[in-house]
């Protein structure tokens, strides 16, 4: 996600600076006019937008951390990586005690739309701060959905951890009627034919159904992994508001099943394995 959300920005004619833990996935980048960093402080030195995506809140933070020689109070730091309510705080602490601007900006979409430049941005900021990322937004995004001037500071990632669980219970759901069609018999076919256009008939389905009969599971839109620690996420923000979340928590489960099968790296649609004991 983060390197097409650079290659896009580079592509736009902005001036991009990017750093990676794991430099030689970033060394591609050049080729798109990226100056890839040896460092976080090396990448925000100067700027005036700083976008982070990593794996998670903590990882974000430890990464701003390392940043801070380089960084200056009035950047803006858009922060898209989906962090959870859990120290969501601890986040715009940091900005607030640094002088940064704070962005909440997780977006919606996996591999296919942040290569083409469309993913969904859900922002929540000072409206201050908005004519300054409208470039970076406009660049990796086809649509930025803006939470309201008196938003909590987290309301776009609330955003996120709701249309996040919706995302992972449909691919569970596809991913065990496959699996139950195999089990029984059924040609998934079948089950595709019998819901085509109607209300049940979905372009996830299609996509994820895809997937998982042509076997097709790596590079992956959306890993195992990933998907384990967003569900664990959502669960946790529904145990803050006393919201129980049976269906996410049990998701959550089987991407570690599958994930234990050898599949982590693998397409969330690898949910499909957890449905067997092989």
């Amino acid at each position: 996600m983060g390197a097409a959300m650079a290659r896009n920005l580079a592509r736009a004619g902005l001036d991009v600076r990017a750093w990676n833990r794991s430099r030689e996935k970033a060394e591609p980048l050049a080729a798109d006019g990226v100056r890839v960093t040896d460092s976080p402080a090396d990448a925000v030195r100067g700027a005036d937008v700083v976008l982070t995506m990593l794996h998670d809140g903590p990882a974000a933070l430890e990464v701003m951390r390392a940043a801070l020689p380089g960084l200056r109070p009035g950047t803006v730091w858009v922060q898209s990586t989906t962090a959870g309510l859990d120290g969501f705080d601890t986040l715009t602490g940091f900005a607030d005690e640094h002088g940064l601007v704070f962005v909440d900006a997780p977006v919606l979409g996996t591999k296919q739309p942040a290569e083409a430049g469309k993913l969904t941005v859900l922002a929540a900021g000072p409206a201050a701060a908005r004519t300054v990322v409208a470039p970076v937004f406009d660049a990796i995004g086809g649509r930025t959905v803006w939470a309201g001037d008196d938003a909590p500071a987290d309301a776009a990632t609330r955003l996120k951890l709701v249309l996040n669980s919706w995302v992972l219970t449909v691919t569970h759901g596809t991913a065990e009627a496959l699996a139950l069609a195999e089990g029984l018999g059924v040609d998934p076919a079948g089950f595709l034919d019998a819901v085509e256009g109607g209300p049940l008939d979905m372009g996830y389905l299609r996509a994820k159904a895809a997937l998982i009969l042509g076997g097709g599971f790596t590079p992956p839109s959306f890993a195992t992994t990933t998907a384990e620690k967003d569900a664990r996420l959502i669960v946790a923000a529904g145990e803050r508001v006393g919201v129980r979340l049976d269906v996410t928590a049990a998701g959550a489960e089987r991407f570690r099943r599958a994930g234990e099968q050898g599949h982590g790296d693998e397409d969330m649609a690898a949910s499909y394995f957890a449905s067997f004991d092989r």
